[in-house]
């Protein structure tokens, strides 16, 4: 079993900056790649960002240049520094990690962009 926690959201203007945590931990030998999703109200759950064991990362075209995500495999931590924020970016973001036999998710942290 893995679990994940989550913290480092809250209420930011527009323009501004947020990191996220997402505090791994139980079986990581499984856990082959790690992200961040999010979900707006009325709307699917989304893809924002992944990054695997190695370091490769991928992001949504929506955050691209503007969201950076990074692990610390010795801390089994990953981040999701998020700057030049905007209203659309009003979300629950969720850390998911991605196991050989299931993944995992955590309780999610709300991010609200207003001014």
């Amino acid at each position: 079993q893995v679990q994940l926690v989550e913290s480092g959201g809250g209420l930011v203007q527009p323009g501004g900056s947020l990191r996220l945590s997402c505090a791994a931990s139980g079986s990581m030998f499984s856990i082959y790649g790690m992200g961040w999703y999010r979900q707006a109200p009325g709307k699917q759950r989304e893809l924002v960002a992944v990054i695997t064991r190695g370091g490769s990362t991928n992001y949504a075209a929506s955050v691209k240049g503007r969201f950076t995500i990074s692990r610390d495999n010795a801390k089994n931590t990953v981040y999701l520094q998020m700057n030049s924020l905007k209203p659309d970016d009003t979300a629950v973001y969720y850390c998911k990690a991605d196991g050989v036999r299931k993944d995992y998710w955590g309780q999610g942290t709300q991010v609200t962009v207003s001014s």
